[in-house]
């Protein structure tokens, strides 16, 4: 079973979604992203890939994005190891397409 973590951005736009859509994605995260982690393959409905434009330092595994509904959008990158054998994914951003604009410059 993965570990997670949360940056603190990710617990702010997730307050930030409404209770249905916040039940939509943990059930995306339950019933479609664990089991497809523990896996090492991720089915096609997810459509996970990697975040472009996005520098990451050596030694870091790239930022991913997941979609988990028409909408709803996650970003996540594995981490180091907290359990042995187990994947560890960092959930960096979640909510719609707004969760990819940096922001003013």
């Amino acid at each position: 079973m993965p570990t997670f973590e949360t940056t603190a951005h990710f617990k702010r736009d997730f307050k930030k979604l409404p209770h249905g859509e916040r039940k939509r994605f943990e059930e995306a995260v339950q019933n479609k992203f664990v089991p497809d982690v523990a896996k090492g393959q991720f089915r096609p409905g997810l459509r996970v890939k990697p975040v472009q434009g996005v520098n990451v330092p050596d030694g870091q595994s790239p930022v991913m994005e997941m979609t988990w509904a028409p909408d709803g959008r996650a970003t996540w990158q594995y981490g180091g190891e907290v359990r042995a054998g187990e994947p560890h994914v960092i959930w960096r951003r979640v909510g719609g397409h707004e969760i990819f604009d940096p922001g003013p410059a």
